[in-house]
């Protein structure tokens, strides 16, 4: 178990720099242009302190929203190219014999990896994250003191705020992480073998099955195949959208708390326990090949 926690250690070690450290640098960045757009009358703080009083619930709640869609984005983009790059840079670095020669299967290796890029690296992001949410949110409550309409009823609703849809973001990450669990464990196996070209061959690959489905049993196009359909759908998270349509429509106001329940009731489990099987089964297979291209 140790020997498994160190190599885990030991993927956030090596890239700490897409998932740590550049989101670190972006925040103090983004920070540090927004005082100074206040700070060189950019930007009138007692305008938009008053206009935050305005809705201030819905003001805080839609950048929360916002930002962490910024950085979902941003996490999948990085842990799709960790999978195509980490995955072979051990062949490439030429540290193929040294990991070999350690008690651990390559079974257990590729497997650190892709537990590292299910927990530790979206974990750096997700603290980044709440950070600079932080940040953004501690500018709002400043502009609104210059305002003039801020006081100890609105910090608390802001703290409040800012909990509640933290919980939000991390469950709608770690259930993004298990939807999308088969294709990084599909991007990381064929990395394995063919490194950074992994990416588009795993895109290509589910073309060709739709297409050879299209060949053999028929139909309008390889694209209307009972492949390519199901493919569509596990493309697409599936998120309830009855409370949030409520919530556009102008019905009720966000609850946190329904959102969540209501997307963790309506999210297919079923189809997340397959995609896990299927990331097992691949991870095992790209094992069998690394043992054996490594003695050959």
């Amino acid at each position: 178990m140790k020997a498994f926690l160190a190599l885990v250690h030991r993927e956030f070690i090596e890239h700490r720099g897409a998932f740590f450290i550049a989101p670190l640098v972006l925040v103090g960045i983004v920070f540090g242009l927004t005082i100074l757009a206040f700070s060189v009358n950019r930007l009138d703080t007692r305008f938009s302190g008053q206009l935050l009083t305005v809705v201030p619930t819905w003001v805080f709640e839609a950048g929360f929203a916002g930002l962490a869609a910024a950085w979902l984005i941003y996490l999948g983009f990085v842990l799709f190219f960790y999978c195509a790059d980490g995955f072979a840079a051990d062949k490439r670095n030429n540290a193929m014999l040294f990991w070999k020669s350690m008690p651990v299967s390559d079974f257990t290796v590729l497997l650190s990896k892709f537990t590292a890029a299910v927990t530790v690296l979206p974990g750096a992001v997700f603290g980044v994250a709440l950070l600079s949410l932080v940040g953004m949110f501690g500018v709002a409550y400043v502009t609104t003191l210059f305002g003039g309409l801020a006081g100890a009823d609105l910090l608390g609703s802001i703290i409040a705020i800012y909990g509640q849809m933290a919980m939000v973001f991390l469950v709608v990450m770690v259930c993004g992480l298990l939807w999308y669990l088969p294709y990084m464990a599909l991007v990381g196996a064929m990395g394995s073998a063919v490194g950074r070209w992994a990416i588009p061959l795993a895109l290509l690959l589910p073309t060709v099955v739709s297409a050879l489905e299209w060949v053999t049993l028929g139909g309008a196009h390889p694209f209307a195949t009972h492949t390519w359909a199901y493919l569509d759908y596990r493309s697409q998270m599936p998120i309830a959208l009855d409370h949030l349509d409520q919530v556009w429509e102008g019905q009720q106001p966000f609850e946190p708390i329904v959102f969540v329940t209501d997307f963790l009731q309506k999210f297919d489990w079923l189809q997340v326990g397959i995609g896990a099987i299927f990331a097992l089964v691949v991870l095992y297979l790209a094992s069998e090949y690394r043992r054996r291209a490594a003695v050959n």
